[in-house]
């Protein structure tokens, strides 16, 4: 799963934090990050989440894609 997670490149200056639950897999955005990119970095980005899910779940695992509100 990590050589699998790994192999995709984020786009620049943009990062996810994986965090493993018991029973599945989040990948949390950074809202702050995400607020202020332009609107085509960020479908690079959500592309680039995109692909970092579905090479997880071919690995097996459940994987929830998550981010917090902007307060």
């Amino acid at each position: 799963m990590r050589r699998a997670f790994h192999s995709i490149i984020p786009p620049n200056n943009f990062q996810v934090e994986l965090i493993d639950n018991e029973h599945f897999l989040t990948i949390k955005l950074d809202e702050y990050v995400f607020a202020r990119m332009v609107h085509d970095d960020k479908i690079q980005a959500l592309q680039y989440v995109l692909n970092a899910k579905k090479a997880l779940e071919m690995e097996g695992a459940i994987v929830l894609v998550t981010r917090e509100a902007i307060k």
